[in-house]
């Protein structure tokens, strides 16, 4: 296993084709910094170009928090032009989760509130252990969820649903979580991390093209009609349909052996 820095607060392990991107700041349950969204900013950006990374997990050295949302502590001392230089920076955290064109599954454990969430929603697979707590409580200090949180969680749950929780800014234990949607996965505690891993590993299995194009389909697909959404899917199909990956696919189904997927 591999590991690399990015600033004080953000690692990405490797390990085979799986990379792990480890939100570091224990001191302050990973509460997200200028420093550490720029952080977090340039590590997706160097993920979505490394064509060897088929799966991401986004993971927590915390013991009691995945991440706790905004550094407030900063953001009090902040003057309205310094909030406004600070916007593009925290925006560029988050939309760098959500644009990664591999799969990307949050393990979650403890406090995931307002930013903290959001970067679990920015994934595609949430993974939480029984001791998970999640919501968005912007609205309870005067802001709104500005981290993709107010789109991404309908997205999910519907629009009402979605109201009621950032409405009331109340958080939501691991169970009702899960039974709601707004985690995907519920493991024994402590596990979240492994079953992550476990699952990027089988994700890593199939074939790269093929699930990046699956990725691509599903995001650009959601929310239109029926017909357009097709459209989107029969672009994606057309360009796994002659790569390299279909042919040894095929091949290795045919050959009654593993595939050894050439990525391209």
């Amino acid at each position: 296993m591999s590991e690399q820095r990015y600033g004080e607060w953000v690692a990405v392990r490797r390990d085979g084709f799986v990379a792990e991107l480890v939100l570091d700041r224990p001191k302050a349950m990973n509460a997200v910094s200028s420093e550490m969204a720029r952080s977090i900013a340039a590590a997706c950006a160097a993920l979505s170009e490394d064509r060897d990374v088929r799966a991401v997990v986004l993971t927590s050295t915390h013991e009691r928090a995945f991440c706790v949302g905004a550094d407030l502590k900063e953001r009090n001392s902040l003057t309205d032009a310094e909030m406004m230089r600070h916007r593009p920076v925290s925006r560029a955290a988050y939309t760098g989760v959500l644009e990664l064109p591999m799969p990307a599954i949050a393990a979650v454990h403890g406090y995931a509130l307002g930013g903290g969430f959001e970067l679990a929603l920015s994934c595609d697979v949430i993974v939480a252990d029984p001791t998970a707590v999640v919501g968005l409580p912007e609205v309870s200090v005067g802001v709104i969820p500005g981290g993709g949180g107010t789109q991404l969680l309908p997205r999910r749950v519907g629009a009402a649903r979605a109201a009621e929780l950032i409405f009331s800014a109340r958080r939501v234990a691991a169970a009702e979580a899960h039974a709601l949607g707004l985690v995907d996965r519920l493991t024994a505690e402590g596990e979240d991390r492994a079953e992550a891993l476990e699952l990027a590993r089988g994700i890593a299995a199939n074939s790269p093209v093929g699930v990046r194009a699956a990725k691509k389909a599903l995001r650009l697909g959601h929310g239109l009609d029926l017909r357009a959404g097709l459209e989107v899917e029969d672009a994606a199909w057309r360009t796994v349909a002659f790569s390299g990956d279909r042919a040894e696919g095929v091949a290795a189904f045919n050959e009654k052996r593993p595939a050894n997927w050439p990525g391209e």
